[in-house]
C-alpha cells in the first residue's frame, strides 16, 4: 500500500510493451507461472508489512486478494499475449520511439484499470484499519524513504548516473543477453542523456505517501461510508495517473520519457539479429506461460 500507483518503479525500466511482465517478474523468480502462481501470497505478505493485519483482517483480504487475481488471470492474461506478440513484432520490424510511447501509454491504462478493479477491496481494507495500523504505514513508509536516500541520493551525479545505467543494463541483459564493449558504450551515452534527478522522484514518492496516509485518516476520522470510501480512492488513482501530464512537473516528466524511449531504440537498434533472437525467445517463452496460466483451472 505504498502507493495506489504501482506502475512507477518499472515504468522507466524497459519498453513499456513488456513492463506488465517485469512486475511479475521483480521478485527474481526465474518461472513466470511461478511467480504468477506465488503472487496472490507475495501480495498478502506486502500489504500485511505495512498495516500489520489483525486477525479479522486476514482471512478476508486473503480472500479479496485470490479473487483480484481470478479476475486478472481470466481477464487480463490473454491481452498480456497480444502486448508479447507486439513486442516480438517490434523487435524484428522497424519500432519507432513513437511505438514505445504509445506501447508506454497502453501499461499506464493497464495499470490503471487493475488498480480501479482493486478500489472496493482496497476501501474495505481502508475502512478496516486502526490507529495503530495506520501509524505503522507511516512508519513504514519513513523507511523505504531512509531506504531510497541511502542508495539514490548519495555520492556524486557520476555515482547516481552509473548506478542507473547498471539497473538499466540488467534489464537489457535479461532481454538480449550479453553486449560488447562498443554497444556498452553508446548504451550508456544514452543513459545519460536522460535526466537524473533522484531528488524529484523521492518528493513524488512522498507526495504519493500523504496522500494515502491523508485518505485512510480522512476515512476514520469521519468514518466514511464504503461508497465515499471508494470514490476516494478512484480519485487518488487517476490523480497519480494524470499527474504526469498535468502537474508543474510535466516537463521533467515528458522530457524523462522521450529520453528513456530513445535509450530503449538505441538498445534495440544497435542489437545484433542474434541478440533480437534471443529477446524474441524469452518472449516466447512468457507468451506460452501467459496461455498456460490463462487456461488453468480456477
Amino acid at each position: 500500500m505504498e502507493n495506489f500507483n504501482t506502475h512507477a518503479a518499472f515504468l522507466r525500466r524497459f519498453t513499456a510493451t513488456l513492463l506488465t511482465l517485469m512486475l511479475v517478474l521483480a521478485a527474481g523468480c526465474s518461472s513466470l507461472r511461478l511467480a504468477y502462481n506465488n503472487g496472490d501470497t507475495v501480495l498478502y505478505w506486502w500489504l500485511n508489512a505495512y498495516v500489520d493485519l489483525d486477525r479479522d483482517q486476514k482471512g478476508w483480504v486473503r480472500e479479496d486478494i485470490d479473487q483480484l487475481f481470478d479476475w486478472h488471470r481470466k481477464t487480463q492474461l490473454r491481452d498480456y499475449v497480444e502486448i508479447l506478440r507486439k513486442g516480438q513484432r517490434q523487435l524484428q520490424g522497424n519500432v519507432t520511439k513513437e511505438d514505445l510511447l504509445a506501447d508506454y501509454d497502453e501499461v499506464k491504462h493497464r495499470t490503471q484499470t487493475l488498480l480501479l478493479k482493486a478500489a472496493p477491496e482496497l476501501a474495505d481494507l481502508a475502512r478496516s484499519l486502526k490507529p495503530e495500523q495506520i501509524a505503522q504505514m507511516e512508519k513504514k513508509f519513513k523507511s523505504n524513504n531512509d531506504d531510497y536516500r541511502k542508495k539514490y541520493l548519495s555520492g556524486d551525479q557520476e555515482k547516481r548516473q552509473q548506478l542507473r545505467y547498471k539497473k538499466s543494463m540488467e534489464q537489457f541483459e535479461l532481454w538480449f543477453g550479453s553486449f560488447s564493449s562498443e554497444q556498452e558504450a553508446a548504451i550508456r551515452k544514452a543513459s545519460d542523456a536522460r535526466p537524473l534527478d533522484n531528488e524529484i522522484w523521492l518528493d513524488e514518492r512522498q507526495r504519493r505517501q500523504r496522500n494515502v496516509l491523508n485518505l485512510v485518516q480522512k476515512v476514520q476520522r469521519e468514518k466514511l461510508d464504503k461508497d465515499a470510501t471508494v470514490a476516494l480512492i478512484n480519485a487518488l488513482i487517476k490523480d497519480s495517473f494524470a499527474r504526469l501530464d498535468q502537474s508543474e512537473r510535466k516537463a521533467f516528466f515528458d522530457s524523462f520519457e522521450e529520453s528513456t524511449a530513445n535509450l530503449v531504440l538505441t538498445v534495440i537498434k544497435l542489437a545484433t539479429p542474434t541478440q533480437k533472437a534471443h529477446a524474441v525467445k524469452r518472449m516466447q517463452g512468457w507468451i506460452d506461460d501467459f496461455n498456460s496460466l490463462a487456461a488453468q483451472p480456477q
